[in-house]
């Protein structure tokens, strides 16, 4: 569902206009898009934005440019408030033809503050609103993407293991409970994720890890929350696949 049209500060003549939307716990925007630019932004909490095959996870010190007509879906897995701002795209500076990630640093965030006052004059605003966009710099970011399988029993193991990634159930364990062998399943993985299950299983926990991340949990809470006997062993795993540790995967450099 979408609430772009919800919330919203500023009017026709404004360059970006504010939207702000309270998420509950385990709240979802599913797939939609707008006539306009959108910078995602949590205010308060962590949203995770899908969109163009990826997803990214955001604590208020990252936003997500989402070009105008890009299909994308908001989850958070904790209350959050999402402000977004939303840029008209002929008369926005910003050319961006891919979702990207950019920094939010104090400026930026009291900028966005600033936008979303209904009563701002006219001048004041466009001049915010030129900052706005001197201020937004790309950042490389490396996602984790966890393609889910099609076959019905394996859906089964892998929707356990998302609601679980602590779950350390062998494959064989795992397929007993839906009842499939444990090389009937391994094969189904590599068909249709295009990963071993042993592969697909450390996605899934750096995955989930990165929203433990963002709210600042320490990693040997995240360590164990995702599965990993010792903090080392999941840092060397998170490391593989993110290129970076986990204390420097939310930096903004």
């Amino acid at each position: 569902m979408s609430r772009s049209g919800q919330g919203v500060a500023g009017d026709a003549a404004s360059a970006i206009v504010v939207g702000s939307f309270e998420l509950g716990s385990g709240e979802r925007y599913d797939w939609h898009d707008h006539p306009l630019h959108q910078l995602a932004w949590a205010a308060r909490g962590v949203l995770a934005v899908s969109a163009a095959g990826r997803t990214w996870v955001l604590p208020p010190t990252r936003a997500l440019w989402i070009p105008a007509e890009i299909r994308h879906a908001v989850e958070a897995s904790r209350p959050a408030m999402m402000q977004s701002l939303y840029f008209h795209a002929r008369r926005c500076p910003i050319a961006w033809p891919e979702p990207t990630a950019v920094g939010v640093g104090s400026l930026l965030r009291e900028l966005i503050g600033y936008l979303a006052r209904p009563d701002l004059a006219p001048d004041p605003r466009a001049r915010a609103e030129a900052v706005v966009c001197d201020l937004l710099e790309p950042l490389s970011v490396t996602t984790i993407e966890v393609r889910m399988p099609v076959d019905v029993r394996a859906k089964r193991v892998a929707d356990a293991l998302t609601a679980n990634p602590a779950d350390r159930r062998t494959l064989a364990a795992l397929g007993r409970a839906v009842g499939a062998s444990a090389r009937t399943l391994a094969r189904v993985f590599v068909a249709e994720t295009g990963m071993s299950f042993g592969q697909w299983r450390t996605h899934l926990r750096v995955r989930a890890a990165l929203a433990y991340l963002a709210d600042q949990t320490p990693v040997s809470v995240v360590a164990s929350r995702v599965g990993y006997d010792t903090p080392s062993a999941f840092v060397a795993a998170f490391r593989r696949l993110a290129g970076v540790s986990p204390g420097a995967y939310f930096s903004d450099r």
